[in-house]
């Protein structure tokens, strides 16, 4: 199967040595997303909301430079440094997917990059 790299200019850049996401036929795999402006490479100011929002649009903009959308992904993995924040992960979430829902894991961390509160990666199965 073909291999190919995707990047967007609307998601932040790789900070480290990894690709935004990599698509093997079909099958596309997000690199994690934290909440980093694009433009400033910084952390988005607002608290918690406003990382979750940031993380869930550059995942959308990975997902669209990759031929898809959100509702392509089959299974998400989120990474909070406080488990409190989880539902409001599920609210957000909702104004983000349609149902039926991707599979999800919710893991607990003491840290992620940056000092971010957030993390998200998935795969992304798009129609053949």
């Amino acid at each position: 199967m073909t291999r190919s790299i995707v990047h967007t200019d609307r998601a932040p850049k790789a900070i480290g040595t990894y690709s935004q996401a990599v698509k093997i036929g079909n099958t596309v795999y997000l690199s994690g997303q934290i909440p980093l402006d694009p433009g400033s490479m910084t952390l988005v100011e607002g608290g918690m909301d406003a990382q979750i929002r940031r993380v869930f649009d550059n995942l959308a903009a990975v997902a669209e430079a990759a031929g898809g959308s959100l509702n392509d992904i089959v299974k998400l993995n989120i990474f909070l440094t406080d488990l409190a924040h989880f539902p409001l992960v599920n609210e957000i979430m909702a104004g983000y997917f349609a149902e039926p829902y991707p599979a999800r894991a919710a893991i607990g961390v003491a840290s992620l990059p940056r000092g971010a509160g957030v993390e998200m990666d998935g795969v992304m199965e798009l129609a053949g």
